[in-house]
């Protein structure tokens, strides 16, 4: 009788109030989908490029590397013949362009012979005439995807940048095996070296041991022999510092995404809320009848639990769909630019599906709880009387619990990050939200009450006496606006002003006329001396400023550190730096002594203190320079350091460069100094941009970055209105009784409509009041916590107005035109026949 009585309720609740059920059945389901999406094209991503490293490192069971890009060739014969080592095949890496193409190609230089001990997938496959092209000089091999990519086949001709020059290369044939999607070319290590000018240099060797050889102790072994000289690792930690480099980004993708789960858990509580309100007589004639309270908190909590099931499934099968549709259109970095050159698929993970089921489900059942409570206590006498509905939620009303999670929320907020990660941030976003909307109810009381006698005409009399009088129903309609609009508001802001500060910092690092690059991305395009006198010479110029861009690895479990090297001004260096506060005066330090200037990331991840004495490996050996201040860099979270280019150039040697910023002379435009740099003998390797094009291009990258950000944005304020849609229809329909007692002493259909019109705009400006509020405190959070302690940089507030105010007109329409359209259906029937269903 219990399973019978169970399943006639539920069928008569959802076959009456189907839409209710359905908005949300579909909050739960478009909250797990997006999360499971976001998760299975994180996962493909990232699994996929770990896969690639794998290829790439093959059998090997330890690579050695040097901190600087790249070590010096006459290692390689030491460790060959080192005890221990069974084989050891070097490898030159490197990241060349196309003069026609934008991306970059990895060309891998190898020792075929030693090669195809350790990773014989990557050895070439010539024709079988022409055997020895393994060897040859002129001779490289492409991988399918880097064939299709560059739309070449066998015997092709391939043109590289190569320094100031090009490099023509043929295509003798494919790769033995490699991964579908990755680019990879493979050519004889010797050539490599020649060709692109890294005579006597080598990215990394590949060592094979000997079987028994225990590979911590190796690697202890080589750290007292060579010192800092050479770091060995192994290919678990190449994916440790890919999770690194890349972890806090896609967290922070799942936390956004569960955004509309939470938001959706809001709409859960308010529908089943009012659906117990309106149905406290059945219950209470259902205890006089012989029902236990247990049996009608189950009853209820089922009904949640079947919501969430249903929408979790349902979303599971959304997210799948749109994890594959979103990997085929756009691939696997979603704008965040962690996985370039890996063509991932999607594919269905049973563990992770069942998480995100028990968060949807279980999201669901918490939203029911405390309507499922209040079923149940409540006494069957007083609740078989009309008009105490809003007594059922005067627990609602208690501030005690909301401001508990308030201070708690403020308290975790002074909390460092756990692994790198801001999880007591994001526990105090979730603790601001559930007390804000907890504290509703007292507000909205306090708030109406005050105002009750402010009303003019019936209509606003009634309105605001409606809303003082019953502010905990009032409440429960705020819940899903007051979520949905508060985090809507902490993302514009947080987003407005990562976007207006990254703007502002572009303008300061962009100060010359125009800028040229001899590579838009790759290692294969320095400049050397030569070049660099011709174009300080081009008519025009006035003065040209040379870059170098470098990597040192400073921990082998944390990605490289990009040393950049350029003039700047000890005495003034904040003009061409945005450094974030006080510097060490740098033409004032000791004898030898050299400063640096280290981003915010530096300071967090290995901890470069201004004014402190550090240890970078440059040159034959690890050099003492002088954090002299600390600077804002947007562009690479995993650190970089900054220094004078004669500095570097004095303990390396290396007198090649990247970029060039150019100041031109009065009189002199943007395109004719181009026309002139076009007219050396490597113009046409050279990429040419002014400041404001640099710009341009850097914003749009930043708006396609926060795409996903926008969306979420967008699916929480639909949610919103979702709920605002299906707790107006609720509460209209359950007044139906109130509407008949008003038209019969007098009041107007018009009137009565327009009553709710007026009872939606002011609950609803209401919520967008405290929503605001809330929102600009989690913004607070976002800005100042989880943006410095997630990705090693800081940022100024800046508010949308615009924005902010268009969506709060949206919401307040919307809800006064919901509760019109609501009330039309309510007010349509015979009002005797309404006032007899109390009798």
């Amino acid at each position: 009788m219990n399973g019978l009585l169970t399943r006639w309720l539920l069928a008569g609740e959802w076959r009456i109030h189907p839409v209710r059920a359905a908005v949300a059945m579909g909050a739960i389901a478009l909250g797990v989908a997006l999360g499971f999406a976001i998760h299975l094209i994180n996962a493909a991503a990232f699994n996929e490029f770990t896969a690639a490293v794998k290829s790439v490192s093959g059998l090997s069971d330890l690579q050695v590397r040097g901190p600087q890009a790249t070590l010096d060739e006459a290692l390689f014969p030491r460790l060959a013949e080192h005890t221990g080592v069974a084989l050891a095949s070097p490898v030159l890496e490197l990241d060349a362009t196309l003069p026609d193409r934008a991306g970059v190609l990895k060309i891998l230089g190898i020792d075929a012979f030693r090669a195809g001990a350790i990773a014989p997938d990557l050895l070439g496959v010539p024709s079988e005439d022409r055997g020895y092209d393994t060897l040859m000089d002129d001779a490289i091999f492409l991988s399918p995807a880097a064939m299709e990519w560059l739309k070449l086949r066998a015997g092709d001709r391939l043109t590289l940048r190569a320094g100031a020059g090009n490099v023509t290369l043929r295509v003798a044939g494919g790769l033995v095996r490699a991964r579908p999607g990755q680019r990879i070319a493979v050519m004889d290590i010797a050539a490599a070296q020649w060709r692109f000018d890294r005579l006597g240099r080598i990215s990394r060797i590949e060592l094979k041991l000997e079987p028994g050889i225990d590979r911590e102790a190796f690697r202890a072994q080589l750290r007292q022999e060579f010192g800092d000289a050479l770091l060995a690792t192994e290919t678990e930690d190449q994916e440790a510092r890919s999770n690194n480099m890349s972890r806090a980004y896609r967290v922070n993708l799942n936390v956004l995404a569960l955004v509309a789960l939470f938001t959706g858990a809001f709409l859960v509580f308010s529908t089943q809320a009012l659906s117990v309100i309106r149905r406290r007589q059945q219950f209470a004639l259902l205890r006089v009848m012989g029902s236990t309270r247990g049996q009608l908190l189950a009853q209820v909590l089922v009904e949640g639990a079947l919501l969430g099931v249903a929408g979790s499934l349902l979303g599971l099968l959304l997210g799948y769909g749109m994890a594959a549709a979103a990997l085929r259109a756009f691939g696997g970095d979603l704008g965040g630019g962690y996985f370039p050159g890996v063509r991932p698929s999607v594919q269905f993970q049973p563990l992770a599906a069942l998480v995100f089921f028990l968060a949807g489900s279980g999201i669901s059942v918490l939203g029911s709880a405390s309507p499922a409570w209040e079923a149940a206590r409540a006494r069957p006498a007083p609740a078989l009387k009309a008009g105490s509905e809003d007594v059922a939620l005067s627990r609602l009303a208690r501030p005690w619990p909301a401001l508990l999670c308030l201070g708690l929320g403020a308290l975790l907020t002074r909390l460092p990050p756990v692994g790198g990660l801001p999880i007591f941030g994001y526990l105090a976003v979730a603790l601001l939200l559930i007390g804000g909307i907890a504290l509703m109810p007292r507000c909205a009381a306090l708030l109406f009450g005050a105002t009750s006698g402010l009303g003019r005409g019936v209509v606003g009399t009634l309105a605001l006496a409606r809303l003082a009088n019953a502010p905990n129903q009032a409440s429960i309609a705020l819940g899903g606006v007051l979520s949905s609009f508060a985090l809507m508001v902490a993302m514009a802001i947080m987003v407005s002003s990562f976007r207006v500060s990254v703007d502002d910092w572009l303008r300061h690092l962009l100060p010359a006329d125009l800028y040229l690059r001899s590579a838009s991305a790759g290692d294969a395009g320095a400049l050397g001396p030569d070049a660099q006198r011709r174009i300080g010479a081009v008519p025009g110029v006035l003065r040209a400023d040379f870059q170098r861009v470098t990597q040192l690895t400073l921990d082998p479990a944390q990605p490289s550190v990009a040393l950049i090297a350029r003039p700047i001004d000890a005495a003034d260096p904040g003009r061409m730096l945005p450094l974030t506060g006080d510097t060490v005066d740098a033409t004032r330090l000791p004898a030898g002594s050299r400063p640096v200037w280290v981003s915010e990331a530096m300071v967090d991840l290995y901890g470069y203190r201004r004014g402190a004495t550090v240890m970078l490996p440059l040159g034959a050996g690890r050099q003492p320079f002088v954090v002299a201040g600390v600077w804002r860099d947007y562009a690479r979270q995993s650190g970089a350091i900054q220094m004078r280019l004669a500095d570097y150039q004095a303990l390396s040697g290396d007198t090649g460069v990247n970029d060039a910023a150019l100041w031109l002379r009065p009189g002199t435009t943007p395109a004719q100094a181009a026309a002139g740099l076009r007219a050396l003998p490597f113009g046409p390797s050279l990429e040419l941009s002014e400041p404001g094009e640099i710009r341009a291009l850097s914003l749009k990258i930043f708006d396609r970055s926060f795409a996903v950000t926008y969306l979420l944005e967008a699916v929480a304020i639909i949610i919103g209105l979702f709920g605002i849609a299906a707790t107006f229809s609720a509460q209209t329909m359950a007044r139906a009784r109130e509407f008949g007692m008003l038209r019969h002493v007098g009041v107007t259909r018009r009137q009565v409509l327009a009553m709710l019109a007026a009872e939606g705009g002011l609950l609803t400006a209401a919520g967008i009041a405290v929503g605001f509020l809330l929102g600009w405190c989690i913004s607070l959070i976002l800005v100042f916590i989880v943006n410095p302690q997630s990705f090693h940089w800081t940022m100024e507030l800046h508010m949308p107005w615009g924005t902010l105010a268009a969506v709060a007109a949206a919401l307040l329409a919307s809800a006064a035109l919901t509760a019109l359209l609501a009330g039309r259906q309510a007010v349509s029937g015979d009002a005797v026949r309404a006032v007899r269903e109390d009798w």
